[in-house]
């Protein structure tokens, strides 16, 4: 990694030894990314994009592990694209990432239809009209469908993909059902689900889910998820999502 130059309020997340990303207090990421950015895992000849990117974390961690041939990002937040941007060149990635400040609705305007292999999205957990928002505006776009919502998603999704094409989604248990009636509605039949807890005593707090363009119906329930196999101990599995990214904390 190159020398990069941070704001104030930035510094840098090394990812493994030798990647690093700039994250702030604005724009920095937590365990649901980590865990959708697995979920998804791409083969390393896939096409790929992240909606609603933020600091780009899902395709850093991407690029670290290999995978994906070729991976779009996507972020509306003009800051959260300069994070990002120079992330990319400081780990000369500018042959492989590329990022895009655009809204995702207008992503078929921009990127080709029909091309893409894996589609990810942390969307925000909240409705539009749910809850108390907050003040930051940042947070707020990631907390509620101020700017875009599940159907807005899998709209954008199913032109981008290409037949077969999966998109992946990481959301709150209460919006799940709401999630999979948007991918059908634009021809995304959901294929697999997994539901995360904190350990087997707790209820899950996220779903990751699956779709594929064009599926035929049938879903598949993984096994559950845990963080934590005992009290502040992580789960093996946990342990092995975090990975290189623990090794250099």
């Amino acid at each position: 990694m190159t020398e990069i130059t941070l704001c104030n309020d930035e510094h840098i997340e090394y990812l493994s030894k030798e990647l690093g990303l700039v994250v702030s207090k604005e724009h920095t990421f937590g365990t649901d990314a980590l865990l959708l950015a697995d979920f998804a895992s791409p083969k390393r000849c896939d096409i790929c994009c992240d909606f609603g990117t933020g600091c780009g974390i899902i395709p850093m961690l991407w690029c670290r592990d290999g995978c994906g041939k070729e991976i779009s990002a996507v972020e509306i937040q003009e800051k959260a694209c300069d994070q990002l941007t120079r992330s990319v060149r400081a780990n000369k990635l500018q042959d492989k990432l590329f990022v895009y400040n655009a809204d995702l609705k207008e992503t078929p305007l921009i990127l080709p239809c029909g091309k893409f292999d894996v589609i990810t999205m942390n969307p925000p957990y909240k409705a539009e009209n749910a809850g108390i928002k907050s003040r930051k505006e940042n947070e707020k776009i990631a907390r509620h469908e101020t700017l875009c919502n599940l159907r807005d998603i899998a709209k954008a999704a199913s032109k981008l993909l290409k037949f077969g094409g999966r998109l992946c989604i990481c959301i709150r248990p209460e919006r799940l059902f709401e999630t999979m009636e948007a991918m059908k509605e634009y021809k995304i039949e959901p294929k697999a689900l997994r539901l995360v807890a904190a350990s087997p005593e707790k209820a899950p707090w996220l779903c990751l889910i699956e779709g594929k363009l064009g599926g035929r119906t049938g879903m598949t329930v993984k096994n559950n998820l845990f963080v934590y196999k005992d009290k502040d101990v992580l789960s093996d599995e946990m342990m092995r999502i975090l990975g290189k990214y623990r090794e250099d904390m």
